[in-house]
């Protein structure tokens, strides 16, 4: 029987106030919203108009002769001309904008909520909104500046530079119209997340199998995982969590840091993605002595939030690809291709997988001393949430079961363990049992068996890897 320790921490109050969010977490932070890049660009636009001020008076007081090009109208004329693009401009914004939300608002609920944030996070929206605001700002500066230097002062330079912006926003709108109508296209709204999902496998798991190891190993010094896992089950104590929410972000580095000052070690019990409950064991740590110290620490390293996110999360997009297939299957919907190209898709991914190293479970110090510990990232968690609900969803539809069939068969072609294969294999045979008792057509039904019996063999891969691109799935 375990002896384990609650510790909390003296003041839950200071949790959220003193959270540090290291950069990789501050950039996708940074990066979902609509505001950072569209002040940027406000920013820029008051500082260019700072310097084409200085220069329209430096024109005035005949300290410099600007080009014949540059506008010569009335103070007036020049007013009319910056209200009518400031107005324009504000107008375009708002109307575009408003249908833009409509029309992804619709289109979220084909493909799910999480639409939105995907467009809240395209870099190109959020330019397209700097661009317009920053020119309506400029334009309203130039504005007050006439007449605000002499009763006889225009600013002809500022006035044309406000006529070159609204150029360059008529060429913006164009390419937001083009670039929002394809956006919402649904297979780039696939290809697109299984982006993500590509960029998050390579950086949540960098290292492939069989890749040359590194010349410098880290030194192992002090007690081995397994003996360490026991002193932590037998005397260590839980800290619970202060908050609820998604783990979005784990602070590694910090975590091992304070671990190596207070000489004690940290075993987490979840991993980015999952959901935690105020109160619910964040992790548990051995000695006692440093659990208070650490509850502090954790508090700082881990990032909560209503939502999942993509750092250190690659199963999200997982279950992004999932729930466009699962809608698309339901019977409201009924749009069986949109689902065989999520699987396609979810087959690249797991690929990708299959052939890196996912053992990323034990940190150490830089003397070699096991500080924190973590459950590995499951193989089998990640195949399963992929197919798992799509399969179940494809219940009597011979042409999705087909094409999970043959995925899984393609997947198996990247595999590096017979482990991975059992994992693999066991999807297949509940994609049989299913096709078995739903599917009446017999001769849909013989089609699913032979593409099953055409799966790769566990005899195959004992031969050179190379051999294996003769073999076809299909």
């Amino acid at each position: 029987m375990t002896d384990i320790e609650e510790i909390v921490l003296p003041e839950p109050a200071r949790v959220g106030k003193d959270r540090r969010q290291l950069p990789s977490w501050r950039w996708e932070e940074l990066r979902t919203t609509l505001w950072v890049v569209p002040s940027m660009l406000i920013v820029a636009a008051v500082l260019l108009f700072l310097v084409t001020f200085q220069i329209d008076l430096a024109a005035f007081h005949d300290h410099l002769t600007l080009p014949r090009w540059i506008r010569t109208g009335s103070a007036d004329a020049e007013r009319q001309v910056l209200i009518a693009i400031a107005a324009a401009v504000i107008t375009v914004v708002g109307v575009v904008f408003s249908i833009t939300i409509l029309a992804l608002t619709l289109a979220s609920q084909q493909f799910g909520p999480r639409m939105l944030r995907n467009f809240v996070r395209d870099i190109g929206n959020q330019v397209t909104l700097g661009v317009f605001v920053g020119t309506f700002v400029y334009s309203v500066l130039a504005l007050v500046s006439i007449n605000s230097a002499s009763k006889t002062f225009v600013p002809y330079l500022s006035t044309s530079v406000a006529e070159a912006l609204l150029m360059v926003d008529i060429a913006v709108l164009i390419y937001f119209i083009h670039h929002i109508a394809k956006s919402i296209q649904l297979p780039e709204v696939i290809a697109g997340i299984a982006r993500d999902l590509i960029k998050s496998i390579d950086a949540e798991f960098p290292d492939a199998v069989g890749a040359p190891a590194e010349p410098a190993e880290r030194p192992h010094a002090g007690k081995s995982v397994v003996e360490l896992l026991e002193l932590i089950d037998e005397r260590g104590a839980a800290v619970p969590s202060q908050v609820s929410g998604y783990i979005q972000y784990v602070g590694y580095s910090q975590l091992i840091g304070i671990a190596t000052r207070t000489d004690s070690v940290i075993r987490l019990e979840h991993r980015p993605g999952h959901y935690l409950a105020t109160g619910r064991p964040l992790a548990i740590v051995w000695p006692r002595g440093a659990a208070p110290e650490v509850a502090l620490a954790l508090s700082k390293a881990h990032v909560t939030g209503p939502h999942r996110t993509l750092v250190q999360d690659p199963v999200f997009a997982i279950d992004q690809l999932v729930e466009i297939a699962i809608r698309a299957l339901s019977s409201a919907v009924n749009d069986t291709f949109t689902a065989l190209t999520c699987i396609d898709w979810l087959s690249a991914g797991l690929g990708r997988i299959s052939g890196r190293v996912l053992d990323e479970g034990v940190y150490r110090d830089a003397a070699g001393k096991v500080r924190l510990v973590e459950s590995d990232p499951s193989y089998a968690r990640m195949v399963n949430r992929a197919f798992d609900k799509i399969r179940q969803a494809a219940s009597a539809m011979p042409a999705v079961l087909i094409r999970l069939m043959d995925s899984l068969g393609s997947i198996m072609l990247d595999t590096t363990s017979v482990e991975q294969r059992d994992v693999l294999r066991r999807q297949a045979d509940m994609v049989l049992r299913l096709s078995e008792a739903t599917v009446a057509e017999p001769n849909d039904l013989e089609e699913i068996r032979f593409r099953y019996q055409r799966l790769p063999a566990e005899e195959v891969f004992a031969q050179p890897p190379h051999s294996w691109s003769n073999i076809d799935p299909v």
